[in-house]
């Protein structure tokens, strides 16, 4: 039986993702910080008869990363898939952005994904195989007006793992990044809206961008597609390095890469924008 430990299973992708391990047969350790919030997924586990283990995981507490690795490694002898999912997301002007905050998003999104990864490598290389997937997002690959700490946070992510796989495909473990865009989550209504409400001078802008963000978000995927295209990666013989998780990603992320001058994004996500009208 194949086993996988998920972070950030209390909601969206992440709980997505462990009810579709779970009804192909493997052992989940579906993890999260506070257990307490771990009804949504008791109910659907229960609803559908599943059996997944909830284990309480920090990914800033490297104490409780060992733990929980130290518990499937004792009880299987191996860890199969590593699927990084747990994220915080913030939405600012870097002039209103406290530093403080900026390394809260860089400590979760970055370090923590570091910290997991780090601890599930010695016990997947030793094995000669496995699977690191990591949900990065298409701010992984193209930074986006008022989002520049979750996207620094993200494009970070995207180095250590373009760095890390070649590395470990010597060992036999694949290493892969999830790109999806717009999904429709909670993780969206809990990015620090409150601190965007109070963003100064580019208080009329970024109401207006955020507006017609929530339109994009309305229409976005939902958790189960990108669920689906996390199993359909661990399934594959030989998985590739990135994943876009819609048509419309992909397109935008050849346009990002076919143009080294940068322009043809910034005409992009710079479309959104509207000059404050007391410029």
């Amino acid at each position: 039986m194949t086993t996988v430990l998920i972070t950030g299973t209390s909601s969206g992708i992440g709980l997505a993702a462990a009810l579709a391990f779970a009804r192909q047969g493997a052992h989940v350790y579906a993890t999260m910080r506070d257990t307490d919030k771990a009804d949504p997924l008791r109910q659907a586990t229960a609803l559908e008869n599943l059996t997944i283990d909830i284990l309480p995981l920090d990914v800033q507490d490297r104490a409780s990363i060992e733990q929980v690795i130290a518990t499937i490694l004792e009880r299987h002898g191996q860890l199969d898939i590593l699927v990084n999912n747990a994220g915080a997301g913030f939405v600012g002007t870097i002039e209103q952005t406290s530093v403080e905050d900026a390394r809260r998003v860089m400590d979760v999104n970055f370090f923590g994904t570091w910290q997991v990864t780090q601890a599930a490598l010695p016990a997947m290389r030793e094995a000669g195989s496995g699977r690191i997937i990591t949900l990065s997002s298409i701010g992984g690959l193209i930074g986006q007006p008022f989002n520049d700490a979750y996207c620094a946070a993200k494009f970070a992510v995207e180095g250590m793992m373009e760095s890390l796989a070649p590395v470990m495909r010597l060992f036999g473990v694949h290493v892969s990044l999830i790109e999806p865009g717009a999904v429709r989550t909670e993780f969206v209504t809990n990015v620090g809206r409150s601190e965007a409400e109070n963003a100064g001078p580019y208080d009329s802008m970024l109401a207006a961008y955020m507006g017609g963000m929530d339109a994009v978000y309305a229409a976005g995927q939902t958790a189960e597609q990108v669920a689906e295209v996390i199993v359909q990666v661990a399934n594959e013989s030989q998985p590739q390095l990135r994943y876009q998780t819609s048509a419309g990603i992909r397109e935008l992320t050849a346009r990002k890469y076919v143009d080294p001058t940068g322009e043809s994004v910034l005409a992009i996500t710079g479309a959104r924008l509207k000059r404050p009208s007391s410029q």
